[in-house]
């Protein structure tokens, strides 16, 4: 059966070495001593399965958020270099505004 890493990831210690009892390879050699992380780590490298987490940004262009976020950066750097603070206060909440709006819509 082919496992993918949510799959592992939400299953027990137990399922886990059930798992690693049936793969003959040395990546999970010592199965039974291993805790969650670490059983998991090794049954993902034994099957070839990519540990990294995909995160799919879903209702917005992130594409046009990030460059706008760039000039925004500018403007920072020059209200630092003008010592505004009230312009550079604005521009640091758009900022922080535009980071949490790509954090909220990543799945």
């Amino acid at each position: 059966m082919a496992h993918t890493f949510e799959e592992l990831k939400h299953k027990t210690v137990a399922q886990l070495r059930d798992i690693a009892k049936e793969i003959n390879n040395e990546a999970v050699q010592g199965y039974t001593q291993m805790n969650k992380g670490h059983l998991l780590q090794a049954i993902c490298k034994a099957l070839h399965i990519e540990m990294h987490a995909h995160h799919e940004v879903k209702g917005l262009n992130k594409t046009e958020l990030r460059a706008k976020m760039k000039e925004l950066k500018q403007k920072r750097d020059t209200a630092l270099t003008a010592h505004d603070s009230a312009r550079l206060k604005r521009v640091r909440r758009q900022i922080h505004h535009l980071k949490r709006q790509i954090h909220k819509a990543t799945v």
